[in-house]
């Protein structure tokens, strides 16, 4: 089985310009939502109790990461859940502004996440590799960890293997 370190560098070998990283601060959790609200209209009553795709996806989604780690599992399982409700709430509009809303995050966030790819001039890292659309949201709670002195061991495991982080460097011209 594949380490938390094998994803998270795998995954950050496609993101090492931060204007990439950027754009998936808005592109992934946009996307994350659009897919929870698309997927809370499919639902199955159990008893009382009414189970979503998206509440199934979600639980799926956290053992992965739970397995992973506990410390990031805890704090994804929290974040999904946000998603799920969230997109619970945009699930019971009416379905045309369910669909409409749910479609044009979905699409809105992959151009925000292809333009980043622009920038970094590789393709996204779920072509390569499925599970890459899960390590995503991942990466950014690892990123937001980094940035806040945490998990520093992780930090250089992936810097490691995959590099460090890099800003374009633009040349200035003297006259």
């Amino acid at each position: 089985m594949r380490t938390l370190g094998d994803h998270l560098s795998t995954y950050a070998s496609y993101h090492r310009d931060r204007r990439n990283i950027v754009t998936h601060f808005a592109g992934i959790p946009v996307i994350v939502l659009s897919v929870a609200a698309l997927l809370a209209r499919a639902a199955i009553d159990v008893g009382v109790v009414s189970i979503s795709a998206a509440t199934v996806v979600a639980i799926a989604t956290c053992g992965f990461y739970l397995s992973l780690d506990r410390r990031f599992g805890l704090v994804m399982s929290a974040l999904m859940a946000l998603a799920v409700w969230g997109g619970t709430v945009i699930a019971a509009q009416s379905f045309g502004v369910w669909l409409g809303v749910s479609v044009a995050l979905f699409v809105g966030g992959w151009a925000v996440q292809f333009v980043g790819h622009g920038f970094e001039g590789k393709k996204p890292a779920f072509v390569d590799d499925l599970i890459g659309l899960a390590v995503g949201p991942l990466f950014l709670v690892a990123e937001i960890a980094f940035a806040l002195g945490m998990r520093d061991e992780v930090r250089r495991e992936v810097e490691r293997r995959a590099g460090p982080t890099r800003a374009r460097t633009v040349a200035i011209a003297r006259g």
